[in-house]
């Protein structure tokens, strides 16, 4: 058993983690919940001695009876990979991209047990089988960038498991990935931890995951656990009010949803084929090509809000890309409001206008040497900046929530939800007729996720927004959207009104996924 007491991080005269106790047994799940901020990350690298410098930890992480907060790093290295594992939220940062995925799982091996290259990559081989990367599909000289987003998760598992450690810490490990990679994930762990009768302290902010996989529930407020207890009884009691407004947030509906029927379309989508061609197995070998997208209709009304779910890989992104004018097609059109869209080519200024896009990563999708006023007056180039430029940046900032002294801060100084708000306005500032959101709340906690969703909602309203929503979490796009898109395998598989989609899908596909998303029970809801 591995079990902190009484664990405290500070930095300089700023107390981040106050008197965390959790014990973590062999063979169990222990789930950690709490908002971005709470200090879950934070927890964790305590626990595995990688706090970040000018960070103290003073109280007990007792293994084997030595307290790990007292050991030197020399000894703290042979006990990281070996007796305690990590696997990181973004496995494409965690991983080396230089080197193999056999290379870097044999690392382990070769540093803890002094094994030579060819046995340390038959291991790694064996580890690499266990999470499901088996030969010959996926060859150990394969590199991080040529697998997918869950594939690469899978290979940060096998790192993490490589010397079966005592304890595994999983770090929002499924926060990025489709609904049904991440049933696959979660029952690998729930599987490793059987068979290897290890303990794993996952970390995350979906309170449904935790329901699915946990034994027991800690949830954490501002550095401090509030409430813990077995998962069920936790549910069913919510004893804390932060544990009730978590499962008010995860259970939040947006206050408005206007769009009662089918209106003009204002993008049209018509038979649209995009292909890419495939590396050839010899200079004398025939070209393949791979449909990413394979004759695609769909359209969107004006005000309306329409969902477009898929897989990994299905082609939602490529399709969007189209959409965008970023990507040529190889066949079809795609036309807004009327005017066909040449993807791949310039498109006009004026029309490039009528439609703005709202990323996943909102940092990533910032210069961070500007200051907020320049990001979001940035879509201005489109129409020409007008005199009056800071005081419509003001105002759209205003809309989402963001008070005006934020114009002359940086992106760095904001939290994940603010950065998200601020993307929003940068969206609005030219006052476009549709906004393409691509996993806009995927990564955001359930409580900034309601508040955002409820700034959608609210916008939509205002301004008379079409939305093009993609995402991977089903309850978030029944929450926001009037119709529904199911996407495999380049093709549009079923499509409708949400609600009826979700509640009887027609496809094997969509019932896989509607069956893929993880839900608390009804049962579980507290008792009057």
């Amino acid at each position: 058993m591995i079990e902190t007491r009484d664990l405290a991080v500070a930095a300089g005269n700023h107390q981040i983690l106050h008197d965390v106790d959790l014990r973590l047994m062999p063979g169990q799940i222990t789930g950690l919940v709490g908002e971005s901020g709470s200090g879950k990350s934070m927890a964790a690298l305590a626990i595995i001695g990688l706090l970040p410098a000018g960070m103290r930890a003073e109280g007990q992480v007792d293994l084997d009876g030595r307290n790990l907060l007292d050991l030197p790093e020399a000894d703290l290295c042979r006990i990281r990979g070996k007796r305690i594992g990590m696997i990181f939220q973004e496995p494409m940062t965690a991983l080396n991209p230089l080197m193999t995925i056999g290379d870097q799982v044999a690392e382990v091996l070769r540093i803890h047990q002094g094994l030579d290259r060819k046995a340390a990559l038959a291991r790694a081989r064996d580890r690499l089988d266990r999470v499901g990367l088996a030969a010959p599909r996926f060859p150990l000289s394969l590199y991080p960038h040529q697998l997918s987003g869950g594939q690469r998760q899978r290979v940060a598992i096998a790192l993490a498991i490589a010397e079966r450690p005592d304890l595994l810490i999983a770090d929002e490990p499924t926060t990025a990935l489709d609904v049904t990679t991440q049933a696959q994930i979660l029952d690998l762990l729930r599987g490793l931890v059987r068979d290897e009768n290890m303990a794993l302290l996952l970390i995350t902010h979906d309170l449904s995951v935790v329901a699915g996989i946990a034994d027991r529930v800690a949830v954490m407020q501002k550095g401090v656990i509030v409430e813990e207890g077995p998962t069920e009884e936790l549910f069913r009691r919510q004893a804390h009010p932060y544990t009730r407004q978590l499962f008010q947030a995860s259970n939040h509906q947006p206050r408005l949803v206007l769009h009662k029927g089918r209106s003009t379309p204002l993008l049209r989508v018509e038979g649209a084929v995009r292909e890419y061609p495939l590396p050839r197995a010899s200079a004398q070998a025939p070209g393949d090509v791979l449909r990413a997208v394979d004759g695609v209709s769909l359209d969107i009304g004006r005000g309306e809000s329409v969902g477009l779910i898929g897989e990994s890989g299905c082609g939602k992104s490529t399709l969007t890309r189209a959409i965008l004018g970023l990507d040529p097609l190889q066949g079809g059109r795609i036309l807004l409001d009327g005017r066909e869209i040449h993807a791949g080519r310039a498109m006009p200024p004026e029309l490039r206008a009528r439609m703005q896009v709202v990323f996943q990563d909102p940092f990533g999708s910032f210069d961070p040497r500007w200051r907020v006023e320049r990001l979001v007056a940035e879509p201005f180039h489109l129409t020409g900046r007008p005199r009056d430029w800071r005081e419509q940046v003001a105002e759209a900032l205003y809309e989402v929530g963001i008070t005006g002294d934020a114009m002359r801060r940086y992106i760095h100084e904001f939290s994940g939800g603010q950065r998200q708000r601020i993307a929003i306005a940068r969206a609005l500032i030219i006052k476009p007729s549709l906004i393409v959101l691509d996993e806009a709340v995927s990564a955001l906690d359930v409580r900034v996720r309601a508040q955002v969703l409820d700034l959608l909602a609210g916008l939509r309203a205002s301004h008379g927004l079409a939305y093009l929503f993609i995402s991977h979490d089903l309850s978030v796009v029944r929450r926001i959207t009037d119709r529904v898109l199911i996407m495999e395998k380049g093709r549009i598989v079923e499509a409708g009104p949400t609600d009826q989609v979700m509640d009887n899908p027609q496809t094997p596909y969509t019932r896989r996924l509607v069956a893929a998303s993880p839900q608390i029970p009804a049962e579980w809801s507290p008792h009057e």
